[in-house]
């Protein structure tokens, strides 16, 4: 198993930017895991916004945040993280951090592990 704690988030004016981080800890090796950033907004359902593999070699994101947003990892720090720029009111929402040792999420984006959240605002 594995806990997972976000940080980061916070009131931002729009066009600028904050860096998420997803703090990891448990038994299991940060690295054997990918982690993946989702976000909700009030009234939508979750939806996916970026993936990272557990070596950092392959990224995915959604189309809505690509050329915006860059997902990271630092595994030596077991922490992963979400860079997000030019940031958007639409942007508005809770981000949560995921991760699962099961490669199979890379394409059911259904992760087993999952933080608290965070709030990110940006406001117009």
């Amino acid at each position: 198993q594995v806990q997972l704690v976000e940080s980061g988030g916070g009131l931002v004016q729009a066009g600028g930017s904050l860096r998420l981080s997803c703090a990891a800890s448990g038994r299991t090796s940060f690295s054997s895991y990918a982690i993946a950033w989702f976000r909700q907004a009030p009234g939508k359902e979750r939806e996916f916004v970026a993936a990272i593999t557990w070596s950092g070699s392959s990224t995915s994101y959604a189309a809505s945040v690509k050329g915006r947003f860059t997902v990271s990892r630092d595994n030596a720090k077991n922490t992963g993280y979400l860079q997000m720029n030019s940031l958007k009111p639409e942007d508005t929402a809770v981000y949560y951090c995921a991760a699962d040792t099961d490669g199979s999420t890379w394409f059911t984006r259904k992760y087993a592990y999952w933080g608290q959240g965070t709030q990110v605002t940006v406001s117009s």
